[in-house]
């Protein structure tokens, strides 16, 4: 084990998720607690404490140019990313940090951060499901994975939302210290090690904007209206009086898709849904309009790497039985 000891510099604002801090900080004080030796630094850009977006203040040791070169930049993600432009000080402090720093990591909208200091540009990154797409339209350059828990693109390292900052962390402290100690950190902390699935799992029915194109939202109200209906290409082409060669364009053009996989996909949407109030598998399949379980079952293993029950279990209820 590298006894060294490892500097986590972790910039803080105004505005900052608390669990985005408190989560990667906490698996690195477990991972010392257990025989590592990171030392964690609190900044904000003038060095002055900061509110979190909960109200709960943060003290700070410091800004970045009164700190040591740190060996992890932590960029926390907070309420007023994206909804707000990132400001002129926390992108230079940003810069600063990560031109300094051995790896540059981001937390949930943290990436907004990162993109708006030029730091993904060509390369991969995620952020929380929510904002994926607002991620991708206003960084045209970064290659956004929307489905991943973290990405890693060389030395920088981006992670979905809040908690999979716990995520990014452990595999930090095993990139650091090796699979065992962060398997021990993760049975300390009570999390899984590695979660299976992406974040599809986690988010609800049909979400992010509308097709732009009145021909692909009809589309959506049609199998909304009627899942198990018959929506073939054919079928949905002569409801909208258009040629299947056209309808399958404007698919491509607009969604970058085929028409049946996206009636698949607002299917699968529904059939989360029906799981989450309850429903089986197998009436979840036949509600949504899948042929049977066995072909829920395998978009379920494409797209979250669950069984549909295993989804149900874990997202179903948070109650246990006494």
């Amino acid at each position: 084990m590298n006894s060294a000891t490892h500097r986590v510099a972790i910039l803080v604002y105004d505005g900052v998720a608390l669990l985005d801090v408190a989560g990667p900080a906490e698996v690195f004080g477990e991972a010392n607690r257990l025989g590592a030796d990171y030392r964690i630094d609190l900044l904000s850009t003038t060095g002055a404490d900061v509110a979190s977006s909960v109200g709960i203040r943060i003290a700070v040791d410091g800004s970045p140019a009164s700190e040591p070169d740190p060996d992890t930049f932590v960029m926390p993600g907070g309420v007023v990313h994206p909804r707000t432009p990132v400001t002129r000080d926390l992108i230079e402090a940003t810069k600063e940090l990560a031109v300094r720093s051995g790896r540059v990591t981001s937390v949930c909208s943290g990436a907004f951060v990162l993109a708006a200091a030029g730091l993904l540009d060509g390369k991969r990154a995620t952020t929380h499901w929510k904002i994926t797409r607002e991620l991708a339209g206003r960084h045209p350059k970064i290659h956004v994975e929307p489905d991943a828990i973290y990405v890693r693109d060389g030395t920088t390292y981006t992670s979905a939302g809040v908690s999979a900052g716990i995520d990014l962390a452990l595999a930090l402290v095993e990139e650091d210290h090796g699979p065992d100690l962060s398997r021990d950190v993760a049975r300390a902390l009570v999390v899984y090690l590695q979660r299976a699935g992406g974040q599809s799992q986690f988010s609800g029915p049909l979400q992010g904007p509308p097709p732009r194109s009145p021909a692909l939202r009809t589309v959506v109200d049609l199998v909304i209206a009627d899942p198990a209906g018959n929506h073939s290409l054919a079928e949905l082409a002569g409801h909208l009086n258009l040629s299947p060669r056209h309808l399958t364009r404007l698919f491509r053009e607009e969604l970058s898709t085929t028409p049946a996989r996206y009636v698949e996909s607002i299917r699968f949407d529904i059939a989360k849904a029906l799981l989450d109030q309850g429903h089986t598998a197998t009436q979840a399949a036949s509600l949504a309009g899948f042929p049977s379980y066995e072909s829920l079952r395998r978009v379920f293993a494409r797209e979250l790497s669950i069984s549909p029950a295993a989804y149900q279990r874990r997202f179903s209820t948070a109650r246990r039985a006494r």
